[in-house]
This record gives C-alpha cells, structure tokens and sequence, in this order.
C-alpha cells in the first residue's frame, strides 16, 4: 500500500495490503520469506490443534466462550499469516480457492461421495 492510499476494507486484498504495511513499517520484510512466514503458519496450526486435542466431536463445536475467544486468536494468526505466505508469492488466494473448488467438484462428485468421508476412487 502507498502512502494516501486508502485501505479495502472487509476483504482479502484490504488485510494484504494492512499486513503488508505492518510488516513495511517495521523492516520485517526482510524475515518474511515463504520459507518463514511457511513455518510459522504450522507452528500457528498446532496451536490451534492443542485446543481441540483430546476433545470428543460435540465439545469441539461447544467450546466455551473463554476457549473461543483463545481459538479466534489461533484463527487470526493462521490467516494472516497465510495472506503474507500468499503475497510474498504473488498467489491470489480467492482465484486459488476457486481453482482448488472446481477441482474438487469433479474429484468428489456429489453422486459418489454424499455423506462420506474419504475420495471417490475408494467408494
């Protein structure tokens, strides 16, 4: 983002360009490289991990507000730093998501996989 420019908000491209402005006024580009922002994303999904660890399916979807507010927290850090991850790539992720959809569709037809977990090749 240039300075006078004015955010998007409520979107993936306004966050990018705010991430990207963070990390510019902080000389961090510098560690944010694919191969860090990469590693720090996992180290973030386990942390969101140990939160459901040990927790049957019902529990996990009835966390209480205080676990909540911890795993939004979790959630923030993955996708941030999955949009840096993206940006230092030049990766559009809303383009990627939609290109991993329709491959999912014809991967998982409705007809085969309805009310199944696993790939269509083992049903």
């Amino acid at each position: 983002m240039k300075p006078g420019d004015a955010p998007v908000r409520d979107s993936l491209e306004g966050l990018r360009q705010r991430l990207r402005a963070f990390a510019d006024a902080r000389d961090w580009e510098q560690f944010h490289s694919p191969k860090n922002l990469s590693m720090a994303l996992i180290a973030e999904a386990a942390e969101l991990v140990e939160h459901f660890q040990w927790l049957d399916q019902e529990a996990s979807r009835k966390l209480p507000a205080e676990k909540l507010a911890e795993v939004r927290l979790e959630l923030a850090d993955i996708l941030i730093y999955l949009v840096r991850t993206a940006d230092q790539l030049g990766v559009d992720l809303i383009a990627a998501a939609e290109d991993k959809i329709a491959l999912n569709e014809q991967r998982y037809p409705v007809d085969l996989v309805r009310g199944r977990a696993g790939r269509a090749e083992d049903f």
